[in-house]
């Protein structure tokens, strides 16, 4: 115990750090070897010193290449957090020389990006012209692991669990629920009340099988007892959503803070219709292992107040 501890306060080095990544990611020495600009011996010695110093033994050495064995994998696993801290330091770093205050790098769903991450952005840059925001739009299935490895400071999304894990900060913005929307020159469009049954015939945009959003809408033909509608396509895209029912009669939902906002523009209109509210809320996600940022920091407060300020 007493030499990892010093090898690793002492000896652990940078260079370590990225050939355990490049050995995880490649998991042959040659490629590694090409990959660093060194030679295969290079790799190996390297490696072998890495372990002694250590202790421990952190690959199984195959005929298709190296594995990581449970030490190893840990390592690299901690060896990706160090590099995107650092990473993270050279890049402010390199703001503050250009004069900037800060960055945050921010990963967010595809339905954020319409009103929230918009307002919060311009919110920002009112406050604190300086401050920069690098914004990376995906699913939480792929945003996650981001988060986790260090690539993001910030998720705002849906949050991904009731309880968050161990490693993960949850702070939810509002409720998650969504809204039946149409065209603005749907013929359901601008009528008071509906019923279900009053959207029979019509094609619909579903959210895919196995999505959340799916969930209370099939909860709500079942309710009424309808069934669910066979002329249909599938998406979570926002754009696509949109743009299919502005060119057609299709009905679809989406989050009420998205159908608000094109219904504030005038190219849709929400049907009064409503629609269970199993889903997990709208929030922000980080890293409790990593410190954040002053310009983080201030970046959610922007979001905070944009999301305070929304018409929902």
């Amino acid at each position: 115990m007493a030499q990892l501890d010093w090898y690793i306060r002492a000896n652990l080095k940078p260079k370590h750090l990225q050939l355990l990544v490049a050995l995880d990611n490649l998991r042959n020495l040659g490629k590694v070897a090409t990959s660093l600009h060194v030679t295969q011996p290079a790799v190996s010695l390297a490696l072998g010193e890495l372990e002694k110093g250590l202790g421990l033994k952190l690959f199984e050495r195959t005929a298709r290449g190296v594995i990581p064995n449970a030490y190893g994998e840990c390592l690299i696993r901690q060896a990706r957090v160090v590099l995107a801290s650092l990473a993270q330091a050279r890049d402010e770093l390199r703001a503050l020389q250009s004069g900037a205050s800060g960055k945050t790098t921010l990963g967010t769903m595809p339905a954020m990006t319409p009103g929230l991450v918009p307002q919060a952005l311009t919110l920002l840059k009112q406050r604190l012209p300086n401050n920069t925001v690098l914004v990376h739009e995906g699913s939480m299935d792929s945003l996650l692991p981001d988060l986790r490895r260090g690539a993001l400071d910030l998720i705002v999304g849906r949050l991904a669990n009731r309880h968050a894990a161990d490693d993960l900060a949850e702070e939810p913005l509002f409720e998650g629920s969504s809204t039946v929307v149409a065209a603005i020159g749907h013929p359901l469009a601008g009528r008071r009340r509906l019923a279900w049954e009053d959207l029979a015939g019509y094609p619909w945009v579903l959210p895919p099988m196995g999505s959340l959003p799916r969930e209370p809408l099939e909860t709500a033909f079942q309710y009424h007892g309808l069934n669910m509608p066979s002329n249909y396509v599938e998406t979570l895209s926002v754009h696509v959503i949109v743009g299919y029912l502005g060119s057609t009669d299709a009905i679809g939902i989406l989050s009420r803070v998205v159908a608000r906002h094109y219904a504030d523009l005038g190219q849709l209109a929400i049907l009064p219709l409503e629609l269970p509210n199993p889903l997990r809320p709208i929030g922000l996600t980080w890293s409790r292992h990593r410190a954040l940022s002053p310009a983080t920091k201030q970046f959610m407060d922007c979001l905070r107040d944009s999301a305070a300020g929304l018409r929902l």
